[in-house]
Protein backbone atom coordinates (compact mmCIF):
# COMPACT_ATOMS: atom_id res chain seq x y z
CA UNK A 1 0.00 0.00 0.00
CA UNK A 2 2.44 2.03 0.78
CA UNK A 3 4.34 1.71 -2.89
CA UNK A 4 0.95 2.57 -4.26
CA UNK A 5 0.78 5.72 -2.02
CA UNK A 6 4.19 6.90 -3.38
CA UNK A 7 3.07 6.85 -7.05
CA UNK A 8 -0.10 8.60 -6.82
CA UNK A 9 1.86 11.38 -4.95
CA UNK A 10 4.42 11.41 -7.86
CA UNK A 11 1.88 11.13 -10.01
CA UNK A 12 0.14 14.25 -8.52
CA UNK A 13 3.78 16.00 -8.10
CA UNK A 14 4.63 15.95 -11.93
CA UNK A 15 0.76 16.57 -12.68
CA UNK A 16 1.62 19.93 -10.98
CA UNK A 17 5.46 20.59 -12.40
CA UNK A 18 3.06 20.15 -16.10
CA UNK A 19 0.61 22.61 -15.04
CA UNK A 20 2.88 24.71 -13.88
CA UNK A 21 5.03 24.64 -16.83
CA UNK A 22 2.03 25.13 -19.11
CA UNK A 23 1.56 28.51 -17.06
CA UNK A 24 4.84 29.85 -17.55
CA UNK A 25 4.70 29.41 -21.54
CA UNK A 26 1.22 30.94 -21.75
CA UNK A 27 3.34 34.29 -20.09
CA UNK A 28 5.80 34.19 -22.38
CA UNK A 29 3.73 34.03 -25.21
CA UNK A 30 1.80 37.07 -23.78
CA UNK A 31 4.91 38.76 -22.94
CA UNK A 32 6.68 38.40 -26.57
CA UNK A 33 3.04 39.52 -27.93
CA UNK A 34 3.37 42.78 -26.20
CA UNK A 35 6.96 43.40 -26.89
CA UNK A 36 6.01 42.80 -30.75
CA UNK A 37 4.43 46.01 -31.84
CA UNK A 38 7.30 47.90 -30.44
CA UNK A 39 9.45 46.30 -32.52
CA UNK A 40 7.10 47.10 -35.33
CA UNK A 41 7.19 50.86 -34.89
CA UNK A 42 11.05 50.88 -35.64
CA UNK A 43 10.05 50.54 -39.28
CA UNK A 44 7.03 52.94 -39.90
CA UNK A 45 8.18 53.35 -43.87
CA UNK A 46 7.25 49.60 -44.24
CA UNK A 47 3.97 49.86 -42.26
CA UNK A 48 2.73 53.51 -43.11
CA UNK A 49 4.29 54.80 -46.61
CA UNK A 50 5.33 58.67 -46.25
CA UNK A 51 2.31 61.16 -48.22
CA UNK A 52 4.27 62.93 -50.89
CA UNK A 53 3.87 67.05 -50.18
CA UNK A 54 2.45 68.67 -53.09
CA UNK A 55 4.90 72.37 -54.02
CA UNK A 56 2.48 75.17 -52.61
CA UNK A 57 2.00 77.93 -55.36
CA UNK A 58 2.02 81.26 -54.18
CA UNK A 59 1.18 84.43 -56.45
CA UNK A 60 4.15 87.16 -57.71
CA UNK A 61 4.51 89.92 -55.39
CA UNK A 62 7.15 92.22 -57.01
CA UNK A 63 6.91 91.71 -60.80
CA UNK A 64 10.10 92.61 -62.50
CA UNK A 65 10.96 95.83 -64.24
CA UNK A 66 13.87 95.33 -66.65
CA UNK A 67 16.50 98.55 -66.47
CA UNK A 68 16.26 100.96 -69.49
CA UNK A 69 18.48 100.33 -72.17
CA UNK A 70 19.03 103.40 -73.29
CA UNK A 71 19.86 106.71 -70.86
CA UNK A 72 20.97 110.34 -71.80
CA UNK A 73 22.05 112.95 -68.85
CA UNK A 74 21.69 116.31 -69.72
CA UNK A 75 21.16 115.14 -73.41
CA UNK A 76 24.99 113.62 -73.69
CA UNK A 77 24.41 109.41 -73.93
CA UNK A 78 25.03 107.28 -71.31
CA UNK A 79 27.72 103.92 -72.61
CA UNK A 80 24.77 101.40 -71.27
CA UNK A 81 26.17 98.65 -74.37
CA UNK A 82 29.33 99.01 -72.06
CA UNK A 83 28.49 95.90 -69.43
CA UNK A 84 30.26 97.45 -66.19
CA UNK A 85 28.62 100.64 -67.27
CA UNK A 86 25.13 98.60 -67.45
CA UNK A 87 25.49 96.51 -64.71
CA UNK A 88 26.31 99.61 -62.48
CA UNK A 89 22.86 101.65 -63.70
CA UNK A 90 20.89 98.53 -63.17
CA UNK A 91 22.24 98.23 -59.86
CA UNK A 92 20.73 101.55 -58.66
CA UNK A 93 18.00 101.37 -60.85
CA UNK A 94 17.00 98.26 -59.05
CA UNK A 95 17.67 99.81 -55.60
CA UNK A 96 15.04 102.35 -56.40
CA UNK A 97 12.20 101.05 -58.34
CA UNK A 98 11.77 98.72 -55.51
CA UNK A 99 12.54 101.28 -52.54
CA UNK A 100 8.67 102.43 -52.46
CA UNK A 101 8.24 104.15 -49.58
CA UNK A 102 11.27 106.14 -50.46
CA UNK A 103 10.19 107.02 -54.27
CA UNK A 104 6.74 108.18 -53.15
CA UNK A 105 8.57 110.38 -50.51
CA UNK A 106 10.30 112.12 -53.58
CA UNK A 107 7.30 112.11 -55.64
CA UNK A 108 5.63 114.41 -53.15
CA UNK A 109 8.62 116.30 -51.84
CA UNK A 110 8.68 117.13 -56.01
CA UNK A 111 5.55 119.18 -55.66
CA UNK A 112 6.97 121.56 -53.45
CA UNK A 113 10.15 122.14 -54.43
CA UNK A 114 10.55 121.51 -58.53
CA UNK A 115 8.85 124.54 -59.60
CA UNK A 116 10.92 126.45 -58.27
CA UNK A 117 13.83 124.62 -59.33
CA UNK A 118 13.00 124.20 -62.72
CA UNK A 119 12.33 127.46 -62.99
CA UNK A 120 16.23 128.50 -61.69
CA UNK A 121 17.03 125.65 -64.17
CA UNK A 122 15.42 128.05 -67.45
CA UNK A 123 16.70 131.51 -65.71
CA UNK A 124 20.52 130.27 -66.13
CA UNK A 125 19.52 128.03 -69.32
CA UNK A 126 20.90 124.92 -67.81
CA UNK A 127 19.59 121.34 -68.81
CA UNK A 128 16.44 119.94 -66.60
CA UNK A 129 18.70 116.96 -65.42
CA UNK A 130 20.09 119.06 -62.85
CA UNK A 131 17.01 118.92 -60.91
CA UNK A 132 17.30 115.40 -59.90
CA UNK A 133 20.85 116.11 -58.06
CA UNK A 134 19.12 117.92 -55.71
CA UNK A 135 17.01 114.36 -55.20
CA UNK A 136 20.44 112.48 -54.70
CA UNK A 137 22.57 115.33 -52.29
CA UNK A 138 19.49 115.93 -49.63
CA UNK A 139 16.42 113.79 -50.87
CA UNK A 140 14.75 117.08 -51.11
CA UNK A 141 14.62 117.88 -47.19
CA UNK A 142 16.39 121.35 -46.85
CA UNK A 143 17.47 121.10 -42.83
CA UNK A 144 20.00 118.48 -43.58
CA UNK A 145 23.91 118.39 -43.03
CA UNK A 146 26.16 115.56 -43.49
CA UNK A 147 28.66 113.95 -41.23
CA UNK A 148 31.72 115.92 -43.56
CA UNK A 149 29.95 119.32 -42.91
CA UNK A 150 28.07 119.58 -45.91
CA UNK A 151 24.96 121.23 -45.49
CA UNK A 152 21.51 121.85 -46.61
CA UNK A 153 19.33 120.67 -50.00
CA UNK A 154 22.46 121.15 -52.08
CA UNK A 155 25.13 120.14 -49.37
CA UNK A 156 27.58 123.27 -49.58
CA UNK A 157 30.95 122.49 -47.90
CA UNK A 158 31.43 125.61 -45.58
CA UNK A 159 34.52 126.98 -48.42
CA UNK A 160 32.32 126.65 -51.44
CA UNK A 161 29.39 127.75 -50.00
CA UNK A 162 30.82 131.08 -49.33
CA UNK A 163 32.33 131.31 -52.48
CA UNK A 164 29.47 131.06 -54.45
CA UNK A 165 27.14 133.59 -51.90
CA UNK A 166 25.99 131.20 -49.42
CA UNK A 167 27.81 132.94 -46.18
CA UNK A 168 28.08 131.42 -42.58
CA UNK A 169 28.46 134.18 -40.28
CA UNK A 170 27.74 133.26 -36.46
CA UNK A 171 24.39 131.36 -36.21
CA UNK A 172 23.56 132.15 -39.60
CA UNK A 173 23.89 129.79 -42.51
CA UNK A 174 22.94 130.94 -46.17
CA UNK A 175 23.02 127.27 -47.19
CA UNK A 176 19.95 126.10 -45.60
CA UNK A 177 17.95 128.93 -48.02
CA UNK A 178 16.62 126.55 -50.44
CA UNK A 179 16.13 129.37 -52.87
CA UNK A 180 19.78 130.95 -52.84
CA UNK A 181 20.95 127.94 -52.64
CA UNK A 182 19.27 126.40 -55.60
CA UNK A 183 21.23 129.67 -57.33
CA UNK A 184 24.23 128.99 -55.69
CA UNK A 185 24.78 125.11 -57.00
CA UNK A 186 23.36 126.19 -60.27
CA UNK A 187 25.92 128.43 -60.67
CA UNK A 188 28.82 126.15 -59.41
CA UNK A 189 27.86 123.20 -61.52
CA UNK A 190 27.72 125.89 -64.53
CA UNK A 191 31.30 126.74 -63.89
CA UNK A 192 32.28 123.30 -63.56
CA UNK A 193 30.93 122.77 -66.69
CA UNK A 194 32.71 125.10 -68.57
CA UNK A 195 35.99 123.53 -67.01
CA UNK A 196 35.01 120.07 -68.23
CA UNK A 197 32.48 120.47 -71.15
CA UNK A 198 30.78 117.34 -70.06
CA UNK A 199 28.16 116.49 -67.90
CA UNK A 200 28.87 114.11 -66.41
CA UNK A 201 32.01 114.76 -65.25
CA UNK A 202 31.04 118.24 -64.02
CA UNK A 203 28.24 116.46 -61.88
CA UNK A 204 31.31 114.00 -60.42
CA UNK A 205 33.38 117.58 -59.63
CA UNK A 206 30.24 118.51 -57.48
CA UNK A 207 30.34 115.20 -55.62
CA UNK A 208 33.92 114.89 -54.76
CA UNK A 209 36.16 117.63 -55.88
CA UNK A 210 37.14 119.82 -59.22
CA UNK A 211 40.78 118.81 -58.04
CA UNK A 212 40.14 115.18 -57.18
CA UNK A 213 38.43 114.49 -60.71
CA UNK A 214 40.93 116.04 -62.70
CA UNK A 215 43.55 114.72 -60.44
CA UNK A 216 42.06 110.75 -61.40
CA UNK A 217 42.27 111.64 -64.99
CA UNK A 218 45.65 112.98 -65.22
CA UNK A 219 46.58 109.61 -63.34
CA UNK A 220 44.59 107.45 -65.43
CA UNK A 221 44.72 108.81 -68.79
CA UNK A 222 40.74 109.21 -69.01
CA UNK A 223 38.54 112.06 -69.88
CA UNK A 224 35.85 109.77 -69.81
CA UNK A 225 33.32 109.50 -66.19
CA UNK A 226 32.09 106.11 -66.93
CA UNK A 227 35.52 104.85 -67.63
CA UNK A 228 37.27 106.47 -64.46
CA UNK A 229 38.16 105.00 -61.26
CA UNK A 230 36.66 107.05 -58.67
CA UNK A 231 35.74 107.16 -55.00
CA UNK A 232 33.04 104.61 -54.70
CA UNK A 233 30.60 107.15 -53.60
CA UNK A 234 31.00 109.26 -56.79
CA UNK A 235 31.58 106.29 -58.93
CA UNK A 236 27.75 105.56 -57.76
CA UNK A 237 26.90 109.40 -57.80
CA UNK A 238 26.18 109.80 -61.41
CA UNK A 239 24.42 106.37 -61.94
CA UNK A 240 22.20 107.08 -59.03
CA UNK A 241 21.00 110.39 -60.68
CA UNK A 242 20.17 108.47 -63.91
CA UNK A 243 18.45 105.76 -62.05
CA UNK A 244 16.15 108.01 -60.09
CA UNK A 245 15.55 110.22 -63.55
CA UNK A 246 14.36 107.04 -65.33
CA UNK A 247 11.97 106.04 -62.51
CA UNK A 248 10.66 109.12 -61.16
CA UNK A 249 10.54 110.90 -65.21
CA UNK A 250 8.01 107.82 -65.96
CA UNK A 251 6.87 106.95 -61.98
CA UNK A 252 3.68 105.36 -63.82
CA UNK A 253 5.63 102.60 -66.20
CA UNK A 254 6.78 101.34 -62.78
CA UNK A 255 3.45 100.99 -60.86
CA UNK A 256 3.85 104.65 -58.88
CA UNK A 257 -0.08 106.59 -58.66
CA UNK A 258 0.35 109.38 -56.74
CA UNK A 259 -3.06 111.16 -56.83
CA UNK A 260 -3.30 114.79 -57.77
CA UNK A 261 -3.27 116.68 -55.00
CA UNK A 262 -1.59 114.21 -52.27
CA UNK A 263 1.79 115.50 -52.87
CA UNK A 264 3.25 118.21 -50.55
CA UNK A 265 1.87 122.03 -51.87
CA UNK A 266 4.41 124.94 -52.23
CA UNK A 267 4.91 127.75 -49.88
CA UNK A 268 3.06 130.29 -49.89
CA UNK A 269 5.33 132.96 -48.08
CA UNK A 270 5.85 136.47 -47.12
CA UNK A 271 9.48 137.84 -46.88
CA UNK A 272 10.53 140.65 -45.06
CA UNK A 273 14.02 142.15 -44.06
CA UNK A 274 14.15 142.80 -39.97
CA UNK A 275 17.63 144.93 -38.78
CA UNK A 276 17.93 144.29 -35.33
CA UNK A 277 20.58 145.62 -32.92
CA UNK A 278 19.93 143.43 -30.03
CA UNK A 279 19.72 139.70 -29.94
CA UNK A 280 15.67 138.73 -30.85
CA UNK A 281 14.82 135.21 -29.74
CA UNK A 282 13.33 133.18 -32.21
CA UNK A 283 10.31 132.28 -29.71
CA UNK A 284 9.65 136.35 -29.90
CA UNK A 285 10.03 136.75 -33.99
CA UNK A 286 7.37 133.51 -34.07
CA UNK A 287 4.76 135.02 -31.73
CA UNK A 288 5.32 138.63 -33.69
CA UNK A 289 3.63 136.30 -37.07
CA UNK A 290 1.37 134.27 -35.22
CA UNK A 291 3.09 131.25 -35.60
CA UNK A 292 4.28 128.47 -33.76
CA UNK A 293 8.31 128.56 -32.86
CA UNK A 294 8.38 125.24 -34.89
CA UNK A 295 6.69 127.05 -37.96
CA UNK A 296 9.09 129.62 -37.78
CA UNK A 297 12.42 127.18 -37.50
CA UNK A 298 11.29 125.44 -40.31
CA UNK A 299 10.15 128.45 -42.78
CA UNK A 300 14.02 129.83 -41.30
CA UNK A 301 16.34 127.26 -41.26
CA UNK A 302 19.39 130.01 -41.84
CA UNK A 303 19.06 130.74 -38.25
CA UNK A 304 20.76 128.19 -36.35
CA UNK A 305 20.46 129.17 -32.71
CA UNK A 306 17.93 130.41 -30.61
CA UNK A 307 17.73 133.90 -31.44
CA UNK A 308 17.92 135.79 -34.68
CA UNK A 309 21.48 137.74 -34.25
CA UNK A 310 22.54 141.39 -34.62
CA UNK A 311 22.05 142.53 -37.95
CA UNK A 312 20.41 142.74 -41.08
CA UNK A 313 18.27 139.24 -42.30
CA UNK A 314 15.49 138.22 -44.44
CA UNK A 315 12.53 136.56 -42.25
CA UNK A 316 9.79 133.98 -44.03
CA UNK A 317 6.50 134.48 -42.56
CA UNK A 318 3.00 132.37 -44.41
CA UNK A 319 1.72 134.56 -46.98
CA UNK A 320 -0.75 137.46 -45.10
CA UNK A 321 1.79 137.30 -41.60
CA UNK A 322 4.35 139.77 -43.49
CA UNK A 323 2.36 143.12 -42.47
CA UNK A 324 1.32 141.72 -38.80
CA UNK A 325 5.11 140.48 -38.16
CA UNK A 326 6.40 144.13 -39.57
CA UNK A 327 3.78 145.83 -37.52
CA UNK A 328 4.61 143.85 -34.15
CA UNK A 329 8.35 144.05 -34.78
CA UNK A 330 8.36 147.75 -34.31
CA UNK A 331 5.87 147.84 -31.58
CA UNK A 332 6.80 145.11 -29.27
CA UNK A 333 3.78 143.61 -29.23
CA UNK A 334 5.09 139.97 -29.99
CA UNK A 335 2.21 137.55 -28.09
CA UNK A 336 2.74 133.82 -28.03
CA UNK A 337 0.07 132.08 -29.93
CA UNK A 338 -1.01 130.82 -27.07
CA UNK A 339 -1.45 132.09 -23.77
CA UNK A 340 1.90 131.38 -21.58
CA UNK A 341 2.67 132.31 -17.70
CA UNK A 342 3.58 136.04 -17.39
CA UNK A 343 7.33 134.83 -16.61
CA UNK A 344 7.85 133.86 -20.11
CA UNK A 345 5.67 136.85 -22.17
CA UNK A 346 8.66 138.65 -23.94
CA UNK A 347 9.81 141.87 -23.57
CA UNK A 348 9.84 144.48 -26.02
CA UNK A 349 11.49 143.86 -29.49
CA UNK A 350 13.77 146.05 -30.72
CA UNK A 351 14.18 145.50 -34.26
CA UNK A 352 12.97 147.22 -37.16
CA UNK A 353 11.19 146.30 -40.35
CA UNK A 354 12.00 146.95 -43.82
CA UNK A 355 10.76 145.91 -47.39
CA UNK A 356 12.51 142.79 -49.26
CA UNK A 357 14.52 144.64 -52.18
CA UNK A 358 14.91 142.45 -55.21
CA UNK A 359 17.65 139.82 -55.15
CA UNK A 360 20.61 140.87 -57.58
CA UNK A 361 21.07 137.21 -58.75
CA UNK A 362 17.99 135.23 -58.34
CA UNK A 363 15.26 138.16 -59.79
CA UNK A 364 15.40 139.39 -62.99
CA UNK A 365 12.53 142.12 -61.77
CA UNK A 366 14.22 145.54 -61.48
CA UNK A 367 10.95 147.62 -60.73
CA UNK A 368 11.29 149.43 -57.72
CA UNK A 369 9.34 147.37 -55.00
CA UNK A 370 6.16 149.67 -54.24
CA UNK A 371 5.26 150.37 -57.93
CA UNK A 372 1.73 149.10 -58.74
CA UNK A 373 2.13 147.02 -61.83
CA UNK A 374 4.76 145.61 -63.52
CA UNK A 375 6.14 144.56 -67.28
CA UNK A 376 6.93 140.99 -67.64
CA UNK A 377 10.83 140.97 -69.57
CA UNK A 378 12.07 137.89 -70.89
CA UNK A 379 13.40 135.12 -68.71
CA UNK A 380 10.97 136.12 -65.85
CA UNK A 381 9.05 134.18 -63.66
CA UNK A 382 5.87 134.74 -61.55
CA UNK A 383 7.69 133.24 -58.54
CA UNK A 384 10.60 135.70 -59.50
CA UNK A 385 8.50 138.70 -59.43
CA UNK A 386 6.55 137.75 -56.54
CA UNK A 387 9.89 137.66 -54.82
CA UNK A 388 11.14 141.17 -56.18
CA UNK A 389 8.23 142.28 -54.57
CA UNK A 390 7.87 140.95 -51.13
CA UNK A 391 4.78 139.03 -52.50
CA UNK A 392 3.49 136.11 -53.08
CA UNK A 393 2.90 133.87 -56.34
CA UNK A 394 -0.79 133.35 -55.24
CA UNK A 395 -1.12 137.12 -54.53
CA UNK A 396 -0.36 137.58 -57.93
CA UNK A 397 -2.36 135.22 -59.36
CA UNK A 398 -5.57 136.55 -57.55
CA UNK A 399 -4.37 140.10 -58.40
CA UNK A 400 -4.11 139.14 -62.58
CA UNK A 401 -7.02 136.76 -62.63
CA UNK A 402 -4.25 133.94 -64.00
CA UNK A 403 -5.16 130.71 -64.28
CA UNK A 404 -1.01 129.27 -64.34
CA UNK A 405 2.26 130.97 -63.93
CA UNK A 406 2.50 131.04 -67.56
CA UNK A 407 3.69 134.65 -68.82
CA UNK A 408 4.37 136.19 -71.73
CA UNK A 409 7.30 138.89 -72.88
CA UNK A 410 5.25 142.80 -72.66
CA UNK A 411 2.72 141.16 -70.15
CA UNK A 412 1.14 144.27 -67.81
CA UNK A 413 1.01 142.68 -64.50
CA UNK A 414 -0.72 144.70 -61.13
CA UNK A 415 1.48 144.05 -57.90
CA UNK A 416 -0.39 143.95 -54.99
Amino acid sequence: MKGKARVVRLGTLLAVVGFMAVLSGCASVQNSGTAQPARVSEKPAAVQPAVERQPVAFPIQAPYFPAPACMDLCGEPVPLNNQDVFERFDKEFTLIVYNHAQVYLWLKRMERWFPMIEERLRHHKLPDDLKWVAIVESDLVPNVVSSKGAAGPWQFMPATGSAYGLDQKGSVDRRYDFERATDSAFLFLQDLYRKHKNWALAIASYNCGEKRVQDEMRAQGVRDYYRLRLPQETERYVIRILAIKAVLSNPNQYGYDLPKGLGYQQLQLDRTKISCSVPVPIQAAANAAGISYREFKNLNPVFRAESIPPGTHEVKVPAGCGKVFETNLRSGNAQPVEAVSKDREDEPLNAQTEEVQPAAAPSPASQPVKAKTYTVKQGDTLSGIARSFDTSTQALKEANKLKSDNLSQGQKLIVP
